[in-house]
């Protein structure tokens, strides 16, 4: 059985998203009030429809309830968003992922029901910000407000060291949960394995946690 997901709004974001569902195999119902978007992901999406999601009777009559994820993806009107999430909720919507235009907005997402919220935009901005900072941050994701998970690429200060002499967890509170090594990947590994010098960490922690592990050790 093929996956199904409605996605509501067809933005930037929104449109990536129809884009890599369907590129995984699965249904993708897409819906905005803008024909033109609409047109455009009409020979892309399995069902691509002109509709306006504040209306609980239009959600009804789509039926999407019977989806197993719907994705509200509306861009810049925020009460749009908060009431086509309200409307989905109302109707029995399983799963409900909302992206958000900044905290408050989030606040009230999560007061209204979202499963889930997403901040693209901030958490991109993250990202760049920690590979900016350090050359070998290779990649940086928000798990929770105060918890991440981080790639990093081994440097000289961690290469050649087993994972017991430098005591990573005690030092800093962090975690290697895996090692990527060229097409290898290690999960858990035993504490003492070398570390090699093009070795990528995959680390997981608060974020004051790995702040002092990248300040001390990755710069």
């Amino acid at each position: 059985m093929k996956k199904e997901f409605v996605v509501i709004g067809l933005g930037r974001f929104g449109g990536s998203i129809v884009r890599e569902l369907i590129e995984q195999g699965a249904d993708v119902m897409a819906i905005d009030k803008d024909h033109e978007r609409v047109d455009e992901f009409a020979s892309i999406a399995t069902q691509a429809v002109v509709a306006d999601t504040t209306d609980e009777s239009v959600l009804k009559s789509l039926g999407v309830r019977n989806f197993e994820q719907v994705i509200v993806a509306i861009g810049e009107n925020i009460q749009a968003s908060i009431l086509t999430t309200l409307m989905l909720k109302e109707i029995g919507v399983k799963k409900i992922t909302v992206k958000a235009q900044n905290d408050y907005h989030a606040k009230v997402l999560h007061k209204i029901g979202a499963d889930k919220v997403v901040h693209p935009e901030r958490d991109m901005g993250i990202r760049i910000a920690h590979s900016i900072l350090s050359n070998n941050v290779l990649d940086y994701l928000e798990l929770s407000d105060e918890h991440s998970i981080m790639e990093i690429k081994a440097n000289e200060k961690l290469s050649g060291y087993t994972l017991i002499e430098l005591d990573i967890r005690a030092k800093y509170g962090i975690n290697i949960v895996a090692i990527k090594r060229g097409d290898d990947i290690i999960v858990s590994p035993p504490a003492d394995m070398e570390i090699e010098r093009e070795d990528v960490l995959i680390i997981i922690g608060s974020d004051a946690d790995i702040n002092r592990f990248e300040k001390k050790v990755m710069n």
